[in-house]
């Protein structure tokens, strides 16, 4: 298969080649491995990469991917990176509208009578620059002879994918990962990677949210070697009973081997003080063999627990699992650990209940931001972050509009986090014009063309994070309207049966939709009289409000007016404020000669919503604004 630079204009056409999505998991090939945590089976291509940067796919260097390529012309780029940040294009910042209005005419594909498939729309523009990548490597020692997959954590917005001059793949979805199989193309000396990022595709109707419109590969890029055996999925399913006493634990994994391998898996558990707890046989089904391979499947049957401890906020406990596969001989071939909690989620009498006590919300937005680096953040600020939250008796994050790095779901399931794992959709531009609702050209809505590209976001969000403890609810998007398209992104999760609960504040604007797409009724900025309002009346549904305080400038004030009505009415449970940090930009001010935070429209971006960005209770540095003060006490009265 060759790349086709029409795949930019397709919304059908979203991943080509792409592995599915699976678990998050962690793997080694023994327990030293894994007590020294590092393994030889990883290998990043973070650094230092050949780059070239062009206005659009017309001026792209196209062959750039094939063997002998002059780099002559290419520079230097750090990876991962946003490329303005690099001192290319332009730094851009909106709101709500869509980053070429006022600059172009575009309609969604398929979303008007006169819209049309959207062909040329992006791989014609003028303006939709591309940047081309190359890095050149020898693949370590450690990970030869075996298969190998490359993974790319995060790349905005669409991208396509050349090992030693022969096509990998093409992917979207910017806030993914995306992972291809490279088996049969790399090498053990003189690989050359290629990987074409294009700013913009039909995903820019999907990914209108409220930040820095940014591009490029801004997240770990990761070789990743398969032992002979090794866990592709897994499934953990614990189970706490109504006595909050007992429970179960029930798991299905998937397992590929090279054929003629002798595969025996096995699952182990363990408390918090090294007891174990269960050790069990997971029974391998062969499904069919494709190539040198062999897949399996297994089902861990519900085992019975006479005592666990619960999970939640303020006991965040966890239990260490282990699922070992060995050939028969005592060889073994693999070991996988993670960490999973007790809890259970449920909706009783119109109240959300967790481990048979009414749930409250006290929590944040939060987009991941570092002000010299843009979403392209550490590890030591995910860490600040945390610290910050525990601190001011925040106990809920809804990871804000898109998946976040996956060490942030690690991090609150042991800190006690409650998270609300968000699909990386919204719309908002195509349904909300000048402050109106006007969905006439809304997508995805529920337009045959876009529902997979939709679908597809919820299952990649679904099969990454599963296993997560600190996950209570599966956000559909955030601000897309709604439509038989969200619908469907509901009946998966819903499908799934996994005891969590789907948000999605869209029901509000139409209510055609109420009983489909939300097991709560969300709100973004009601009054304390609107919650009253739909409280008093006949709710349907436990009340969220999956923003609130609006943070920006000074505000907070009023957050004691809704903490009020925690008390007040059962079924209010809280919400999430708008938002946790600022986001603006260090620079280089030429009259004072400092470095100072500029927002929206201090780059010459048009159109913007200017400051509007900051609306944190962090300043973009990570300092405390006063309004934390506020935070701090009230959140701390529901602690």
């Amino acid at each position: 298969m060759n790349a086709d630079i029409k795949w930019l204009d397709n919304p059908e056409v979203f991943r080509v080649n792409q592995l599915e999505a699976h678990s998050d998991h962690t793997y080694y090939e023994n327990y030293q491995e894994l007590e020294a945590g590092t393994t030889g089976l990883l290998q990043s291509l973070n650094g230092i990469w050949w780059f070239c940067y062009s206005k659009n796919s017309m001026e792209r260097p196209a062959d750039f991917y094939k063997t002998g390529y002059d780099l002559k012309a290419f520079d230097d780029i750090m990876v991962p990176m946003h490329i303005e940040l690099a001192g290319y294009d332009k730094i851009h910042y909106i709101n709500t509208m869509y980053p070429w209005e006022g600059h172009m005419y575009r309609r969604p594909a398929y979303s008007l009578p006169n819209a049309g498939d959207g062909k040329g729309m992006f791989s014609e523009a003028d303006y939709n620059p591309v940047g081309s990548y190359i890095k050149e490597f020898d693949l370590d020692e450690s990970l030869c002879g075996k298969r190998v997959t490359i993974c790319f954590e995060g790349v905005e917005q669409a991208m396509y994918v050349w090992l030693n001059g022969s096509f990998i793949g093409y992917a979207e979805d910017s806030f993914t990962v995306s992972e291809f199989d490279l088996t049969p193309y790399i090498k053990e000396k003189g690989n050359v990677l290629a990987v074409e990022v294009h700013k913009r595709s039909t995903a820019a109707f999907l990914e209108d949210q409220d930040f820095f419109r940014f591009f490029g590969i801004f997240r770990n890029v990761t070789l990743k070697a398969k032992p002979e055996a090794h866990v592709e999925d897994l499934w953990l399913k614990p189970v706490l009973n109504e006595n909050n006493v007992s429970g179960s634990l029930s798991a299905d994994i998937k397992v590929s081997a090279v054929k003629g391998t002798r595969v025996l898996a096995s699952i182990k558990l363990f408390d918090r003080n090294k007891e174990l707890l269960l050790l069990c046989p997971i029974a391998l089904n062969a499904t069919e063999p494709a190539g040198e391979y062999q897949t399996y499947k297994g089902h861990l049957p519900e085992q019975l627990l006479k005592r666990v401890s619960v999970w939640d906020n303020n006991n965040p406990n966890l239990y260490e699992v282990y699922v070992e596969l060995n050939d028969g001989c005592g060889n073994l071939l693999e070991v996988v650990p993670y960490k999973v909690g007790f809890r259970r989620l449920e909706i009783i009498n119109k109240v959300m209940m967790l481990n048979g006590k009414r749930l409250v919300i006290t929590g944040v937005n939060r987009h991941e931001w570092s002000a010299r680096s843009g979403r392209c953040i550490t590890e030591a600020e995910m860490r600040s972050d945390m610290e910050c939250i525990k601190k001011n008796n925040i106990n809920a994050v809804r990871t804000c509009h898109y998946p976040n790095q996956i060490p942030w779901y690690y991090m609150c399931d042991e800190e006690g986090i409650y998270l609300m794992s968000e699909t990386n959709l919204e719309s908002h531009g195509s349904f909300q014009k000048l402050g109106a609702i006007e969905p006439s050209w809304n997508v995805p809505g529920s337009l045959p063309q876009w529902r997979e590209a939709v679908l597809d976001r919820a299952r990649s969000n679904f099969e990454a994070f599963k296993n997560h403890t600190s996950v209570l609810f599966w956000s559909l998007g955030n601000e897309s309207y709604a439509g038989d398209d969200i619908e469907a992104m509901n009946v998966y999760f819903k499908n799934k049966k996994d005891g969590r609960l789907v948000h999605y504040e869209g029901s509000y604007y139409n209510r055609a939709y109420e009983d489909t797409i939300s097991d709560v009724e969300s709100r973004m900025y009601a009054t304390p009289a609107d919650v009253e309002d739909y409280l008093q009346n006949s709710a349907k549904k436990p009340y969220m409000l999956c923003e609130f305080m609006h943070d920006m400038g000074n505000s907070m004030g009023g957050l004691g007016s809704y903490m009020k009505l925690i008390d007040k009415y059962e079924m209010y449970q809280g919400g999430f404020i708008w938002d946790f940090i600022d986001q603006a930009l260090w620079d280089y001010d030429e009259i004072t000669e400092r470095s100072v935070l500029r927002y929206g429209g201090d780059f010459d971006d048009r159109p913007a919503d200017y400051e509007f960005s900051a609306n944190g209770i962090l300043f973009a540095d990570r300092r405390e604004k006063p309004a934390m003060q506020e935070v701090r006490y009230y959140y701390g009265l529901y602690k």
